[in-house]
């Protein structure tokens, strides 16, 4: 059974890689920009999904709704990078970590 063949279901169901999702919803995007951020760019799309609750339950308004989410995913890497998102937990934790005061650096023993 060909992408084209299953039902937007079946399809979600069968999409794992950034590209696969983008391409099946058509969203044109810069390889590379891709390849640097797939998973953060998969979260977003997943994080700004659930934030949205339920999709349509008709096919076409699903696929607007899921278009648009992933659009904006991709989108918000584009015009930022995965340090400054912050999208996985470890990096949201790791921004409040990064800072050593001066005064807790101490000159070693001679």
């Amino acid at each position: 059974m060909s992408d084209v063949d299953l039902t937007l279901e079946e399809a979600l169901e069968d999409l794992s890689s950034a590209e696969e999702f983008l391409d099946y919803f058509g969203v044109e995007y810069d390889a590379k920009t891709v390849h640097v951020n797939r998973l953060h760019i998969l979260q977003r799309y997943h994080n700004y999904i659930k934030a949205q609750g339920p999709a349509p339950a008709d096919e076409a308004p699903a696929r607007e709704f899921y278009t648009k989410w992933l659009t904006q995913a991709y989108l918000d890497f584009v015009q930022s990078d995965a340090l400054t998102e912050r999208v996985f937990v470890v990096l949201q934790k790791a921004a409040g970590t990064s800072f050593v005061p001066l005064e807790s650096l101490t000159s070693p023993k001679v």
